[in-house]
């Protein structure tokens, strides 16, 4: 299994766990029948390491994980785990995406929407007993309640990251098993860091991985 985390904080506790080396000039661990790369924040970073990966290794299935923004009305809180069922590439053409333009990101008509595998991601679901949702990615997170609520609307969406499409997208052109594990941290859209609870969506995050690794 091939995990990929955005930073090392949300990596930490298996860095500790495996033996440790670099990839890509950043942290990387190897456990029984795991290897963990830090992949490094945003779309390009995620791709780059699952693809420079896969070229070099056999690779049996991919688990990206890190922390996201909730919106409002999706019914998750700060600490509660979610796997991605879809990503969005909310970045890609026009506010309603690429399929106006008539150019799709992958060949097969996929457009802004990228399924992760929903076998693999259906074993973890039952394995860790945590709902699937659509996720939406961008660069940019929301910077106001307004703008995240209009991007959830828009794509039906229930929480945004900065990684989580790159992934989907990268696993569906390489013909990898990818799927996504995210524990919320805060409110899409709401920068007062007096509302976030990091602290409780590591928690979550390094318990579930623990187990999935045992």
């Amino acid at each position: 299994m091939l995990l990929l985390s955005p930073t090392e904080l949300e990596a930490r506790s298996l860095l500790a766990k495996g033996k440790g080396f670099t990839f890509l000039g950043r942290p990387a661990a190897r456990g029984e029948g795991w290897v963990l790369l830090v992949s490094g924040i945003g779309k390009v970073n995620t791709a780059l390491a699952l693809a420079a990966w896969a070229a070099r290794h056999p690779v049996d299935r991919v688990l990206l994980f890190g922390l996201a923004g909730a919106y409002e009305g999706s019914g998750l809180r700060p600490g509660d785990l979610v796997l991605a069922r879809e990503e969005v590439q909310a970045d890609l053409g026009l506010e309603e995406g690429l399929e106006p333009l008539g150019f799709p990101a992958l060949p097969g008509g996929y457009y802004n929407r990228f399924p992760l595998d929903p076998v693999w991601t259906g074993l973890l679901a039952q394995r860790l007993g945590l709902p699937q949702a659509t996720l939406l990615t961008r660069d940019r997170p929301s910077a106001s309640p307004e703008e995240a609520q209009a991007l959830a609307g828009r794509w039906g969406a229930l929480a945004e990251n900065m990684e989580g499409a790159a992934l989907a997208q990268a696993a569906l052109a390489l013909g990898l098993k990818a799927a996504e594990l995210r524990a919320i941290s805060n409110p899409a859209g709401v920068r007062d860091k007096k509302a976030w609870r990091v602290k409780e969506a590591f928690q979550a995050l390094e318990e579930a991985l623990l187990q999935l690794i045992s």
